[in-house]
């Protein structure tokens, strides 16, 4: 098969796209012909080696895809050669820059209903990470007001519709030029980052999620009221300490499983949320891709389109 592999840590020209060896289903598993592989952020910095030395190489990426089941391993009961499924890789296991891929059947689901294949791979981690973060982890409520940070993303696009879903007030932060695309999704109110400190124009927030770190996180704080709390996915691996006593800090723990899947098939199925804006890529151009996941300057998915 075809896959994008790396040799080394580096730059996006270490990526290389070559032939390797086919995946073999083992006890448990299932072999999926990828039609469709997202890119996450994680991506270039696991390449660059930024906080995730490899030992092992050639190491291929990715870690959601939407495809076709091709082979089925010993004890696999629930999926069936020809059925359409997707998911996430389990923790520790990356791969999805490929044309094939063998992995846990417990931790995928049949893909949504009425959705291409590219759209799936979009949704797969950004809906799992939101559903974990806003509903598990923020126990978001309805009438509550929630602030979600870098609206433009996939996870933050995914969550705004989920706060709305839920019956949330929500506000996010986003460029002028998103603005459109994001009142679209629901968000009730969008904060030019570059024009606005958002910490002098947003108070008393119940919720943050914070989806771009750096600069923003103690900000973050800032527009809690007494009582608030907020969750962190690009602060590292553990929840920043606030500089107040009054809030909580949280850090999601994304783990993978088949119930999230189906919660993400269920709320496409209604109508509650749709996938975002995907840029689309050939498997043969990982290393643009890669330019621009990096630049972190993008609106909704990219997403390499394999089948």
């Amino acid at each position: 098969m075809k896959a994008v592999l790396i040799d080394k840590h580096g730059g996006p020209e270490v990526l290389t796209y070559r032939e390797t060896a086919d995946p073999v289903a083992k006890a448990g598993e299932v072999v999926v012909d990828i039609h469709a592989a997202s890119i996450n952020g994680a991506d270039w910095k696991v390449r660059a080696g930024d906080g995730y030395k490899l030992s092992t190489f050639p190491y291929c990426l990715g870690r959601d895809f939407s495809g076709v089941v091709s082979a089925v391993g010993p004890g696999v009961s629930d999926f069936r050669v020809g059925d359409s499924v997707f998911g996430v890789c389990d923790a520790g296991q990356e791969g999805t820059y490929a044309e094939k891929i063998a992995m846990k059947a417990s931790i995928i689901a049949k893909k949504p209903d009425g959705i291409s294949h590219v759209d799936a791979a979009a949704l797969a981690l950004t809906g799992l990470t939101a559903l974990i973060s806003v509903e598990d982890t923020l126990k978001l409520r309805a009438g509550e007001t929630i602030l979600v940070q870098g609206g433009a993303g996939g996870v933050a696009g995914f969550a705004i519709q989920l706060a709305k879903h839920i019956g949330a007030r929500v506000i996010t932060t986003a460029s002028a030029a998103n603005h459109d695309y994001l009142r679209g999704l629901g968000a009730d109110e969008i904060i030019d980052y570059r024009a606005q400190d958002f910490t002098k124009v947003v108070s008393g927030c119940d919720a943050v999620f914070d989806t771009v770190g750096g600069d923003v996180t103690q900000g973050s704080f800032v527009v809690l009221k007494p009582g608030g709390r907020a969750a962190f996915i690009a602060s590292g691996g553990k929840a920043p300490e606030p500089k107040r006593g009054d809030v909580t800090s949280l850090r999601p723990a994304v783990g993978r499983d088949r119930p999230h899947l189906e919660r993400i098939c269920a709320l496409v199925a209604g109508g509650a949320v749709r996938a975002p804006e995907v840029k689309l890529f050939d498997l043969k151009d990982a290393v643009a891709a890669h330019e621009l996941s990096q630049s972190r300057h993008l609106r909704g998915k990219l997403v390499f389109k394999i089948r």
